[in-house]
């Protein structure tokens, strides 16, 4: 038989279809593989039971001749900031260690109503606020890709590090993510796998634990262009519990799909060619104008003349929203509670808190308070407001040229595990290409373009216009299509 654990989204579903295989064959093929991966930490917890559930629910539907979901019989892992019913959600912090919702997020429930099963809930940074997937209080994710010639533990980048560790690592045919700055994009790029934000709205924050409230979207992260879009279409849709769900009929994105772009200009932004990039990154950067060209597309410069300032605005916008947000973690009504001896109210909130957050969201938290401060706000939070305007005009100004962008996703490849926690600033940066589509509420995917010269994943991003994730998706799979990439990680764990 097939090694099942190989296939992605498309094969298992349609083979599921086709009675090659069982959805219960594939799922115990794929607990057997996160059983047996353990030294990547890409779990914080497993659920077998979960996965052999509902694949005996798909197995049984086929046999009595009902339809099937788009993604029946596909074993998927959830990234612990998705509410799961009954299943610990922690957001990789302390502070909701133990706790266990009694209701399902938005998300979730629809891939379970379209035949997926859970492998488990995915590792990621602590509230998703991190890049390097070093701030989880359950451990660091390991990337299953390793330097040449090097032992060296390699971050899988972050947020969604466990669900790019745990796709490139073949443990799981893919994941949900959540992308707030890039914490889609990045750790698809850093780890050789496809995936894609959809423009903000489109999936459902309800059940998601929130970071910045205006820039957190949920996305589908896969191996290729094609079950990106086969999830993205389980995953998206109008919710009314969400006030911020776009309502709209979601695109069969799966049956559009196609790679010819004739007709389609592509963009490429000149203030993305920043000092500090990495020679074979932007070496990706122009084979992936080659690769759009051979698909057809006119490729044109544009300019986002406000690209410099969307970065610093976005570390003032995000950190005010989280410090908004964290404040319902207070050990009164859930989660971890501190209470020392003859503590009072505020003693106690201060002492949970000391306790249950990590130091990088305490410092956001810290970050976002400031700004937020009667003195401040003004000449802060308003001024990145602005900012943030400014960029979406950018973007609305390039579109009236070009059909999508072209930038790469990451400034340089993964880095080594606590190789930039000595520097906040410069981890930081490695959002840098991602977080204007961010601000902008704009549709992005990075899609795997090569391996550089130390044999490690570069991803190349598309930007396209609101609610058009039809051309994303298509420029992504002219790119995939003629990058073949085919590159795996060497199995060490």
């Amino acid at each position: 038989m097939t090694d099942l654990t190989s296939l992605g989204v498309k094969d298992i579903r349609d083979g599921v279809a086709r009675g090659d295989f069982t959805a219960r064959e594939v799922a115990e093929a794929f607990n057997a593989a996160v059983a047996e991966a353990a030294a990547l930490n890409a779990f914080i917890l497993t659920t077998p039971d979960h996965a052999l559930a509902a694949a005996e629910k798909v197995d049984a539907a086929r046999a009595a001749g009902k339809p099937l979901g788009k993604m029946a019989g596909v074993p998927i892992g959830m990234k612990d900031l998705f509410a799961t019913h009954g299943v610990e959600t922690t957001a990789a912090s302390h502070i909701l260690e133990g706790f266990t919702p009694r209701y399902e997020s938005s998300v979730s429930q629809k891939l379970w109503d379209a035949g997926a099963g859970m492998l488990g809930k995915l590792n990621l940074d602590q509230f998703a606020m991190g890049s390097s997937n070093e701030t989880s209080y359950f451990g660091n994710v390991t990337s299953p890709w390793r330097k040449a010639g090097s032992n060296a533990a390699m971050s899988p980048g972050g947020s969604s590090g466990g669900s790019s560790a745990a796709v490139a690592a073949r443990i799981a045919p893919a994941a949900t993510g959540t992308d707030t700055g890039g914490s889609i994009r990045q750790p698809a790029a850093f780890t050789g796998i496809c995936g894609i934000k959809p423009t903000y709205g489109r999936c459902s924050r309800w059940g998601i634990i929130a970071f910045a409230s205006s820039l957190d979207q949920a996305g589908p992260m896969a191996r290729s262009v094609a079950d990106c879009a086969i999830m993205l279409g389980a995953m998206a849709g109008f919710d009314p519990k969400d006030a911020t769900s776009l309502d709209m009929p979601v695109p069969d994105w799966e049956g559009q799909l196609t790679s010819d772009l004739r007709g389609k200009k592509i963009g490429i932004p000149r203030e993305y060619r920043m000092e500090g990039t990495d020679p074979a990154i932007l070496e990706a950067w122009e084979k992936g104008k080659e690769w759009l060209q051979d698909a057809g597309a006119q490729i044109v410069d544009v300019s986002l003349p406000h690209t410099k300032y969307a970065l610093p605005a976005y570390y003032i916008i995000a950190p005010a929203e989280a410090s908004s947000n964290l404040a319902r973690y207070d050990g009164v009504r859930y989660g971890l509670r501190e209470l020392p001896q003859g503590a009072g109210l505020q003693e106690m909130y201060a002492a949970t808190r000391a306790a249950g957050f990590g130091d990088e969201v305490k410092r956001r938290i810290l970050i976002g308070t400031y700004v937020l401060s009667a003195g401040f706000y003004d000449a802060y939070y308003t001024q990145a407001q602005k900012v943030r305007a400014l960029v979406a005009r950018d973007f609305a100004r390039a579109f009236e040229e070009c059909d999508a962008i072209l930038a790469p996703t990451t400034p340089t490849a993964s880095f080594p595990l606590g190789s930039m926690n000595e520097d906040p600033l410069t981890m930081y940066l490695n959002d840098v290409f991602a977080v204007p589509a961010s601000l902008a509420g704009l549709p992005a995917m990075s899609v795997p373009a090569m391996l550089n010269p130390e044999g490690l994943p570069l991803g190349l991003q598309i930007v396209g216009r609101p609610f058009d994730e039809q051309t994303v998706l298509d420029a992504g799979l002219a790119i995939e299509e003629r990058a073949g990439f085919a590159a795996r990680p060497e199995k060490w764990w």
